[in-house]
């Protein structure tokens, strides 16, 4: 008897780490203080200093960690510290946010080629505003506003026109890309340029506003934007892209208070965003127009999915995807897509599996809010949401990413609604770093800070 007790015991031992794989967790290390007195508006259900596709607001690069944000004044702060818990030490550059829009948000990208800072920025269609650092800045101990250039409208010289949302990414090749919408919302193109430690080049559009699409109730939208939940390398050198298209006729819609986003699509790059493929592999025609043949996860646009959420790529190069909308259990006619959305709406997480079908999962704990939800992966492939308010939900990859548990929510550090994360950080140090503004009312000036997470 005594023996048969033992062989159950060390059958129930062996198979437990199997049955219930640990969800991982987060321990907070430091909560910091850049600027009391940072600027403060809402416009667009969000704050022009911490909108969570903002690539990037915060980043790190050889043992400094960089910042930027509008402070009270309007003017624009770039900030640094020496990783892993030195001072901030702050500088002005000579421009000042000209209009009081969610959308004119900093982005901040590093050249690995001749280690320049860039910064682009205050730019809602209209030609953007630019600044890049002196050759080696982000390599010496040296940090002061003279170590940068003059503010330009263009790239050098490489005139955009007016743009949206530009974002820095780095590719395999250690050059500096710069992602950007031209055009406007339902009616625009993603375009890139490129930097290669000399100088800067357009590569031209590589998605198209046109083609016809036909909604749910019969009606036909002819124009369109690709907005993108992501662009990222993996290590072998693949350029990953999710996206919601937006429709440019808002006749698509059963209620005039939804949004017109739809679908989530995926196409992927070889040659560093000149060409496309599909999800099958196929070629795909650049510029890269509306297609059910792009399709991942089909969604009507009756269901407030939010644009722009987030994506990141694990070790093994595989693509994850956040989405969030209001799912038809709840109402098939988002009638008002913010107070839906903070109602009813749910996040999911879409994962390509190798044979190249994509799993999607609810995730069971609700944003309860407007905004989006940020992820970021751990050395170990482990998952971590930074939902809005700043709460971490996390999954392990030994679950197959299936035990979402929440393993963070502080109210008293009164986070307004998104915030923006450093994932450059939690791939080089197992920190997750968080910056966010605090809630005030009107245009009252709200501090900034950066909470630090060790992630376990």
């Amino acid at each position: 008897m005594r023996l048969r007790v033992l062989l159950v015991a060390c059958l129930l031992l062996v198979s437990a780490p199997a049955a219930a794989a640990a969800s991982p967790t987060v321990s907070l290390l430091r909560d910091t203080e850049l600027d009391s007195s940072a600027l403060y508006f809402v416009s667009y259900d969000g704050l022009v200093n911490n909108e969570s596709y903002q690539q990037d607001a915060i980043l790190s690069y050889a043992g400094y960690q960089y910042a930027t944000w509008y402070t009270a004044d309007r003017s624009v702060v770039v900030a640094r510290r020496k990783l892993p818990s030195g001072g901030w030490q702050k500088v002005v550059l000579p421009h000042k946010l000209s209009v009081n829009d969610s959308h004119n948000v900093i982005s901040l990208g590093i050249s690995p080629t001749d280690g320049r800072l860039h910064v682009a920025m205050d730019t809602h269609n209209t030609p953007v505003f630019y600044v890049k650092s002196e050759p080696g800045l982000v390599w010496s101990s040296t940090w002061s506003a003279a170590r940068f250039g003059p503010v330009q409208r263009t790239l050098d010289g490489v005139d955009l026109g007016a743009i949206t949302y530009p974002q820095f990414v780095v590719t395999p090749e250690r050059r500096l890309q710069l992602s950007y919408r031209t055009g406007g919302s339902g009616n625009g193109t993603n375009e890139l340029a490129e930097y290669d430690g000399t100088s800067w080049r357009k590569l031209g559009k590589w998605s198209s506003a046109t083609g016809s699409w036909t909604a749910p109730n019969g009606v036909t939208s002819t124009t369109r934007n690709m907005y993108l939940h992501g662009l990222t390398y993996d290590r072998n050198g693949r350029l990953h892209a999710t996206f919601t298209w937006r429709e440019g006729n808002a006749g698509v819609l059963c209620n005039s208070g939804g949004l017109t986003n739809h679908d989530t699509g995926y196409v992927y790059s070889d040659d560093r965003g000149r060409t496309w493929r599909n999800n099958t592999g196929n070629a795909v025609i650049t510029p890269v127009a509306v297609s059910q043949d792009l399709v991942v996860d089909p969604l009507d646009p009756n269901h407030g999915l939010m644009n722009q959420e987030s994506q990141a790529v694990d070790s093994a190069g595989t693509p994850h995807v956040i989405i969030s909308y209001v799912p038809g259990r709840f109402t098939q006619c988002v009638t008002s897509y913010a107070a839906d959305r903070t109602r009813w709406a749910r996040s999911f997480h879409l994962v390509r599996n190798a044979n190249g079908s994509w799993t999607k999962r609810e995730i069971p704990i609700p944003p309860n809010a407007t905004g989006r939800t940020r992820i970021v992966f751990d050395r170990n492939d482990n998952a971590y949401l930074v939902m809005p308010y700043g709460r971490i939900v996390t999954a392990s990859k030994a679950s197959g990413w299936t035990d979402w548990t929440l393993v963070f929510d502080r109210p008293s550090m009164n986070v307004f609604g998104e915030v923006t994360v450093d994932s450059s950080r939690v791939a080089s140090d197992g920190v997750l770093s968080v910056f966010y503004q605090q809630r005030s009312t009107g245009t009252t000036p709200s501090p900034i800070r950066v909470a630090d997470f060790r992630l376990g």
